[in-house]
């Protein structure tokens, strides 16, 4: 699929996902050049000849596709640091070919979760587990290969109107059960896909005017909430009752990939691109709410 789009010619793969369908449609509102968004089908990622063709005649490559099973990583290392590393190097070389900016998106979980203080853009990372793991060698791969045009955006527990997600399992459930445990012991910032998909979109256009310097910037809402928070802001944004979530904790939800405890990062770095911090997960999480994707999923 090709749109026009501000002058300029970007690419967005994994065009198809949460994330990448709300770029294309914050890109279908920015007048102008040529938006080509590719999917899995279209494009495979890890097949480096290929990247290196579709990179060709883009301005700005915006790469949404990776493996998303966090937990699925753990029993299949090799597999999702391809994608999510060995990939990325393949896009990062094919921009430096054609000459082209790439935004690659990464994780909160390049970071170890004991922290106490949100993490700086330049914290030293420490992954708990193999996404994260193969998340950090996607971004070293575009730090050595694109120091000056490769762009790192960071961003944590992601939710959207075009995919599972932990805002959408939380109105389903809400259909069917009286009552619901939600662990309240893990620290971080719950953020809206479509916010994230607006400010990369900003940051894009900074970086090939050249106002925005190469590196990592943290793409997560200001403030934090545990997953419990979230749980409730969510029921009394849809009009439930609340008090249904019940808090709990981390040892009585067992999952293959440990997670960290301690998940919010700093967001200094929007400064030397010109942009503000984005908002506040509680007024992020009242806008989404307010679409159609989530309001068909209020139970009556």
């Amino acid at each position: 699929m090709t749109t026009s789009v501000d002058g300029r010619r970007w690419l967005v793969t994994g065009a198809h996902g949460m994330l990448g369908r709300d770029l294309l449609a914050v890109l279908d509102e920015v007048p102008g050049a040529v938006v080509t968004a590719v999917a899995r089908k279209d494009l495979d990622i890890t097949d480096a000849a290929a990247v290196l063709a579709a990179t060709a005649g883009h301005d700005i490559v915006v790469n949404a596709a990776a493996w998303t099973d966090v937990d699925g990583a753990e029993t299949a290392e090799p597999a999702a640091t391809e994608v999510n590393g060995t990939a990325v190097g393949h896009l990062a070389r094919a921009c430096a070919v054609h000459g082209a900016r790439l935004i690659q998106i990464s994780t909160d979980y390049v970071f170890g979760g004991d922290g106490t203080a949100p993490y700086p853009e330049d914290a030293p990372t420490a992954p708990l587990n193999a996404y994260g793991r193969g998340k950090l060698v996607g971004e070293r791969l575009v730090a050595d290969v694109l120091p000056t045009d490769g762009y790192i955006v960071r961003t944590a527990w992601l939710y959207g109107e075009h995919g599972r997600n932990f805002v959408s399992t939380m109105l389903t459930l809400a259909a069917d059960r009286d009552t619901l445990d939600v662990v309240d012991d893990q620290l971080g910032q719950p953020t809206w896909s479509a916010a994230l998909a607006e400010r990369v979109v900003r940051l894009g256009e900074a970086a090939l005017s050249g106002r925005a310097p190469a590196g990592i910037y943290h793409g997560t809402a200001s403030g934090q909430a545990t997953w419990y928070d979230l749980a409730r802001a969510t029921f009394a944004g849809a009009g439930l009752d609340a008090d249904r979530v019940r808090p709990t904790t981390s040892e009585n939800f067992t999952r293959p990939a440990k997670r960290p405890s301690y998940s919010v990062l700093a967001h200094d770095r929007w400064a030397d691109a010109g942009l503000s911090p984005m908002a506040d997960w509680r007024d992020m999480l009242a806008q989404a709410l307010d679409r159609p994707g989530f309001v068909a999923l209020r139970p009556d």
